[in-house]
């Protein structure tokens, strides 16, 4: 492994001397902190879903770059657009 990275120097010389998280003291700090895991919701929540194409139809998308997925999201509401519109 190359050493590119900083060096995270302790800002104490012994591990002894590292604070013992474990204590009261610091259990009362942690539980103040709300825990936050994974994406945050969003306010329009997509359904999972499985669905089968054609092999070209999604070589056409992917090669187009990433998001492909959304662009056929994106043509799908469009052709809904168009049928009742």
């Amino acid at each position: 492994m190359k050493e590119s990275r900083k060096s995270t120097a302790h800002g104490w010389s012994d591990r002894d001397e590292a604070p013992d998280l474990s204590s009261a003291e610091w259990r009362k700090k942690f539980a103040k902190v709300p825990v936050k895991r994974g994406r945050p919701k969003s306010q329009v929540t997509k359904v999972s879903t499985t669905i089968r194409l054609d092999a070209d139809v999604v070589a056409r998308f992917r090669a187009k770059g990433p998001l492909w997925q959304s662009r056929i999201n994106a043509v799908l509401r469009e052709w809904l657009a168009g049928k009742t519109g």
